[in-house]
């Protein structure tokens, strides 16, 4: 199983490349089971992550995506 430290490198990267993660996304590429705790993590690093909610049919997900302007990023 991968360490925390491990999960929330991995998900800043695909971040990193502009690309949006959800929890299911995580789970399939990373086997996160805990997403919004590995960005509360990187939020408290300081990174700019957003977070849209999606709606499909009566289900409510989050999408998150990283400020691409590097600028706000953390040094």
């Amino acid at each position: 199983m991968e360490t925390t430290t491990t999960q929330n490198f991995k998900i800043l990267e695909h971040l990193k490349t502009g690309k949006t993660i959800t929890p299911i996304d995580a789970l399939m590429e990373f086997h996160c089971l805990r997403l919004a705790a590995r960005v509360f993590n990187l939020r408290e690093q300081g990174w700019p992550i957003h977070t849209d909610r999606i709606t499909s049919g009566e289900k409510t997900y989050a999408e998150y995506s990283l400020n691409q302007d590097k600028e706000t990023w953390p040094n």
